[in-house]
């Protein structure tokens, strides 16, 4: 079934398809899932469970005969509370799932000539040349200014928030690297479009593609040449104008402070083609930066692209890019069309729906380079996915930060609630009518990019891109529910946007503690979820938000089953019911009631069961590592003691560090504090389930029925912690886990042990 997500057709009914007022052929259909008779009949069984767990646990707590059992009962109240609350916010995902399925071939008879397709803007972020290397962000720029869209509509942004001339220096090269490439995708009809990309894969090269191979070689040797010098030389500019744009980098042009830089690099009102063809817009933003200002991360940086966007083209649709996401489907903008374009018209021109309530498209992140069991689970199935799916029945997907193609309007307000800027330029109604090049329009730009434009403002606040979190994306997704916009989640069979995923440990779980620091920022604040979010989006809206947001507090549960019954198990004491009472049963029913629905879930969505396994295994890692330290430095900054800023997470990738990770290796080797309490429960879990071992062959069958759930847990801890024991025993590559950190959990775990045996004694 062309155009549909892996899993639809086992998990789908019958479809409604929305045929147009004037008598078009359909554009897009709506198909539901046949999950969810079974979804809310489980919730209701699984939740009376979860009410009886409680039950026992207060009657537990209030009944207990000393001080210890009291502290163990409540701490497993609150874990399973905790355990409770997540997992009803997983459950609105569950009540009304959809999947769609557009028509894009349907296009050319609602619309009879693409010149009339509405233009689009695309922006694309990067910061730091030495992360992001700036041919990988140039090669991104050449997948969507090769879309199968009217070139002359499409205008490409680059922000550079690095203030890097290697950058400058990529795009330039890019700009006339694309007046080949783009007829080249055209005549061979190219699906794959990012020429990095391409010349990875062609296997099977003509003469063509092998002299625009060389050209992109040449290129790349020039770009590589330049950055590992660290500037740009005189050999290398060709011209006046480069060599006017380049001298903007003075000596005390630093990436924390420098003036703005606005480079057009491609217009399509004059630039050509090879074959004549007018060439989509290029322009590289590195808007201004103060070290006295406050620039807001990535947001700011979108904003500040809003800005200067709307002062030169002002495209009413807009597609935020991650540099690393590249196009993967050359039709992804028709597919967008599909929703948003007015087909109750009789007119034959293209006409964007005003009375829309439609804020967004968000398609899913897919990553290449994943190895075959998703080792770290990278692949967010089901944050990306499942939930996506779940998302689109209520209200729509959450924004996940690229690969998302924004109505410009959304970000003015609600669909009935207009909020203007400070100066028309800047509306999404205004029609720029001079050239981008033109003294104007550059000097507009140059205003609003600078660092000081905001003060006094709305940006930010209530226009833009939200500020208030390192998650920009999911509190500017969230803020616009809230106004009332509504969100599609559009996900084709053939991944329209592929990216880069982290192949160490330590960049996955950094990445997902920044995550979670934004998320807790969202949490307590004014707009938080529980509260703002209830009374404007609805309770199984906000539920679904609130799962998101409330991640961290997965750490709760996590870190105290990790510990607390292990310990428990090695002083005889038992902490959960024996084998032979009827209690057991709701415990192995919570237990496995929840893995197998969520194995279900993972297989119906095109997952592997090892694929599930290594994905429920770094829930577990990130339980005891990031969402643990999350919400300590939140906790930090929240008193105001100061903490790591935004980190740029590399797309640069070591040799060896690859070969490890393909071969499904944990990658140890840098030193990190995230590692001490995940290896301390490693061995805690470890000297636990061989005591509960002997417990087997030596105690009554009353000891061991009554300690059993604690040896399965501890048993279940040592596989999960397969990989550490690993790179401590056999491992002898950069890889294994540093000396100094098995040195530092081995001594906690004694403490812990002692601490436990002299408490119950």
């Amino acid at each position: 079934m062309e155009g549909t997500s892996p899993g639809r057709t086992a998990a789908s009914r019958p479809s409604t398809t929305h045929a147009s007022a004037s008598g078009y052929p359909p554009l897009y259909e709506i198909e539901h899932s046949q999950l969810t008779l079974f979804n809310r009949l489980f919730a209701a069984v699984y939740a009376s469970a979860i009410l009886a767990l409680l039950y026992r646990h207060a009657f537990m707590l209030i009944n207990s005969p000393a001080l210890a059992s009291s502290i163990i009962s409540l701490s497993m109240l609150i874990s399973d509370l905790v355990l409770a609350l997540m997992w009803a916010g997983t459950q609105s995902c569950r009540m009304r799932p959809i999947h769609r399925k557009e028509f894009p071939e349907n296009l050319n008879r609602v619309v009879k000539d693409q010149s009339d397709f509405p233009a689009l803007d695309v922006f694309i972020c990067t910061a730091d040349p030495y992360k992001e290397p700036p041919l990988s962000v140039a090669s991104t720029a050449l997948s969507v200014m090769a879309y199968d869209y009217p070139t002359e509509k499409i205008s490409v942004y680059v922000s550079d928030d690095g203030g890097s001339q290697l950058t400058l220096f990529a795009f330039m090269e890019a700009a006339k690297f694309a007046s080949h490439w783009l007829p080249f995708c055209r005549k061979n009809n190219l699906v794959e479009r990012s020429p990095e990309s391409y010349f990875a894969l062609n296997n099977s090269p003509n003469f063509e593609a092998e002299k625009i191979k060389t050209m992109y070689d040449n290129m790349k040797i020039r770009v590589d040449n330049v950055v590992e010098r660290g500037k740009v030389g005189d050999e290398y500019m060709t011209g006046e104008e480069e060599r006017r744009a380049f001298n903007k980098w003075t000596e005390g042009f630093t990436r924390q402070d420098h003036p703005t830089v606005i480079q057009v690099l491609l217009e399509n009102r004059k630039d050509k083609d090879i074959t004549g063809n007018l060439m989509p817009n290029l322009i590289y933003v590195s808007r201004q930066k103060s070290r006295i200002s406050p620039h807001h991360f990535k947001a700011g940086a979108l904003n500040a692209l809003l800005r200067v966007s709307a002062t030169m083209t002002n495209a009413p649709i807009i597609l935020t890019l991650d540099c690393d996401m590249y196009s993967n489907d050359p039709r992804t903008p028709l597919r967008v069309l599909c929703y948003l374009l007015n087909t109750s018209s009789t007119s034959t021109q293209a006409q964007l729906d005003r009375s829309t309530e439609v804020g967004y498209i968000q398609f899913p992140q897919h990553f290449r380079g994943i190895n075959k069991n998703d080792t770290y689970a990278c692949e967010y199935k089901r944050l990306f996915q499942i939930n996506s799916v779940g998302f689109d029945g209520l209200a729509g997907p959450n924004h996940v930060g690229t690969g998302c193609f924004f109505c410009r309007r959304a970000f003015f307000g609600g669909p009935s609630t207009f909020v203007p800027p400070e100066i028309p330029e800047l509306g999404p109604f205004h029609v720029v009518d001079k050239p981008i090049r033109s003294q104007p329009i550059l000097e507009l730009a140059h205003e609003v990019a600078s660092c000081n434009y905001e003060n006094q403002t709305k940006w930010g606040f209530e226009i833009g891109v939200r500020y208030g979190s390192l998650v920009e994306d999911y509190f500017t997704g969230y803020r616009l529910h809230c106004e009332g916009w509504k969100s599609i989640f559009c996900s084709p069979r053939r991944a329209a946007f592929l990216g880069d995923a982290p192949i160490t440990l330590v960049d996955v779980l950094n990445q997902q503690k920044r995550w979670s620091i934004g998320l807790l920022d969202v949490v307590f604040s004014k707009f938080s979820q529980v509260t703002f979010g209830v009374r404007s989006i609805g309770l199984l809206m906000a539920l679904a938000y609130a799962q998101v947001g409330f991640w961290s507090f997965w750490s709760i549960p996590i870190t105290m089953y990790a510990f607390l019954p292990q310990l428990a198990l090695l002083n005889g004491i038992s902490i959960f019911p024996s084998v032979s009472e009827s209690w057991f049963l709701l415990y192995m029913f919570l237990f496995l009631g929840a893995y197998l629905q969520d194995l279900l879930d993972f297989l119906f969505y095109g997952g592997t069961v090892q694929r599930w396994w290594n994905d429920q295994r770094m829930w577990n890692i990130r339980g005891l590592t990031c969402y643990l330290f999350g919400f300590l430095e939140f906790f930090l900054k929240s008193v105001g003691i100061p903490t790591q800023g935004f980190n740029v997470t590399s797309k640069v990738l070591d040799d060896e560090q690859s070969k490890r990770y393909m071969q499904g290796f944990f990658e140890f080797g840098v030193p990190s504090p995230m590692f001490v309490p995940l290896t301390t429960a490693a061995f805690v879990n470890l000297v636990s389930f061989v005591w509960g071992l002997v417990w087997i062959f030596r105690g009554s069958k009353v000891e061991v029925e009554g300690l059993f759930v604690q040896i399965f847990l501890a048993g279940f801890g040592v596989v999960n912690s397969w990989p550490i024991y690993e790179s401590v025993v056999w491992r002898r590559d950069k890889g294994k886990l540093h000396i100094r950190t098995t040195m530092i959990s081995t001594f906690i775990a004694s403490v812990l042990v002692a601490a436990a045996s002299f408490a119950t004694s």
